[in-house]
């Protein structure tokens, strides 16, 4: 790992405990729970309770949570899939009757049930030492007592796309204090989402299930035309089980398995071991083709096979074979981008917020909270600050499909968290927000610091590139900061390039890293420039 320092920032140094967070209110609510003897898990719940309060449009109790955790005394890592499932009574047929082609993203159609305070409690009943009540405390300070908005959260929610969202939005009067998106500086206190986090601090997360807040939730659901019951909320279970892995270049890469799109990392990553990067300069066209070509061939695949494990299965042993990845690494061309590729079939086959921790004792969580689009579904439950997912927007209206749309099915989620372990040690959590985003900035990140040997502030700052609508056949769009040459070979060799600047750039996902040195505990932390965040560490 290079510790010279050819970035914007300095990376963060530390040993006892370290939270990288996309704010700083964020990162150091969680350092505060390490220092009082909390782990990573409880850091990890009180880091993503206050991005709740200070980014409600990107994340939130209403949302969906993946988490990877590192146990360093078992030296395992586990996957909990906090995401909601559709409600028993939606379907294809009765979107189709509300005269809808494709499900509504802005519309009670696309509300799932929200699985993340269920998550919450279940991280922390499982590696955890502290309550719900414990990790809330800085979360409902700020919402109650006040925050001052932050910049580059508040530039997004004071453009003028964002409030006319609001304006049409159903119950959002607290996030448009006097009729108004707040200014940079400006404090906002959510006083509704306040009394929502002290009764689930009081009653866990039985209390959003149940009782007033499950309330408002079908409530206002029911009176839109939406058919979520008490029921559906009741009947909400996070699950666990273990990571989706691969090995690249010595490190292995852990990423969330199904109904997550981690696999579309991984199956990206099989394809570029069989090609020298590091032999090219990061920047140059014929590097930069052939990582966008092994991402397209992994979306689609992953477009097509990723849907909810309980009732599609995904070939996952196939699809991460050596054999498959030496097929799909075949179809990659020095002289020409490929046609929109067809996701492969296995022989004999019928905006987010990301965080992470490592404490003192070496335990690691990899954590990502989301309502998917930027406020989600745009809808409050009301009276009580929640903004609801949108996930179900995701599901495909094609019946046929894997990821159909059913009652009591998880989408297809674009939120992914990830890990990286070396000899069964913790190497390092990580995660690039955005979208279809997410998997592309994965495999960004983890080939700046295996084949480049960036640090983590490094390899977080190195501009990006983005297939932007996460299928085979997307734009290419590429941030500023490459070189206007390999801008324009790129479009020579057949993509649809396109540079991107500015405000657009938020395209590009932003995201944190914190890597550990096995033999000193030592901590190294980078956080994305892109947004407001920060490593917070003592």
């Amino acid at each position: 790992m290079s510790f010279d320092f050819r970035s914007r920032r300095s990376m963060v140094v530390a040993r006892r405990g370290m939270v990288a967070a996309s704010n700083p209110l964020a990162a150091q609510a969680g350092v505060n729970i390490l220092r009082q003897g909390g782990n990573a898990a409880d850091a990890a719940v009180a880091a993503a309770a206050v991005m709740n309060v200070v980014a409600p449009a990107s994340t939130g109790i209403g949302g969906d949570v993946f988490a990877l955790y590192y146990d360093a005394q078992t030296e395992t890592v586990s996957a909990l899939n906090g995401s909601g499932r559709a409600p028993q009574a939606a379907s294809i047929a009765r979107v189709v009757a509300d005269g809808h082609t494709q499900i509504p993203p802005r519309s009670h159609h696309a509300v799932t049930v929200p699985g993340a305070a269920r998550a919450w409690e279940d991280l922390l009943k499982r590696f955890g030492r502290m309550t719900l009540a414990d990790v809330l405390t800085d979360a409902i300070h700020y919402a109650r007592d006040g925050y001052p908005v932050s910049p580059v959260f508040g530039a997004a929610w004071s453009s003028p796309r964002v409030a006319a969202l609001l304006r049409q939005g159903v119950n959002t009067e607290d996030y448009l204090p006097d009729g108004q998106p707040p200014q940079v500086g400006q404090v906002v206190r959510l006083p509704s989402l306040a009394r929502t986090f002290e009764m689930v601090a009081e009653g866990g997360a039985d209390a959003f299930y149940e009782g007033a807040i499950a309330d408002a939730i079908v409530e206002t659901l029911q009176a839109l035309g939406g058919c979520m019951t008490h029921e559906d909320l009741h009947n909400h279970r996070s699950t666990w089980g273990d990571s989706l892995h691969t090995d690249y270049r010595g490190l292995t890469v852990h990423e969330h398995p199904p109904n997550g799109q981690g696999l579309a990392a991984l199956i990206a990553l099989n394809i570029l071991e069989g090609f020298d990067l590091s032999s090219m300069a990061w920047d140059a066209p014929e590097r930069l083709h052939i990582m966008v070509e092994a991402m397209r061939l992994a979306f689609a695949d992953a477009r097509h096979w990723i849907a909810d494990p309980a009732t599609d299965p995904s070939p996952l042993d196939f699809l991460l074979s050596a054999d498959y990845a030496a097929q799909r690494r075949a179809l990659i061309s020095s002289e020409r981008a490929m046609p929109p590729p067809h996701y492969g079939m296995p022989p004999d086959s019928s905006d987010t917020i990301y965080l992470c921790v490592i404490d003192g004792e070496g335990n690691g969580c990899s954590f990502i909270n989301s309502l998917y689009m930027g406020f989600g579904s745009g809808i409050v439950a009301k009276g009580t600050g929640v903004f609801l997912q949108n996930r179900g927007a995701n599901f495909s209206m094609n019946p046929e499909h894997p990821n159909a749309l059913a009652g009591g099915k998880r989408p297809y989620h674009t939120i992914i968290p990830g890990l990286a372990t070396k000899g069964g040690e913790l190497w390092a959590t990580f995660g690039v927000m955005g979208g279809f985003m997410q998997p592309q900035g994965h495999v960004q990140v983890i080939s700046a610091m295996i084949d480049d040997d960036l640090n983590p502030q490094e390899a977080l700052d190195r501009p990006r590139w983005c297939l932007d609508s996460g299928t085979a056949d997307s734009r290419l769009l590429l941030e500023d900061g490459l070189p206007v040459a390999t801008m324009a070979q790129l479009g020579e060799l057949g993509h649809r390039a396109q540079p991107v600047s500015g405000r657009a750039r938020g395209v590009f996902g932003s995201g944190q890293i914190i890597r550990r040195d096995a033999e000193t505990g030592v901590l190294f932390g980078g956080s994305d420039p892109r947004k407001d965040g920060l490593v917070a560490a003592f």
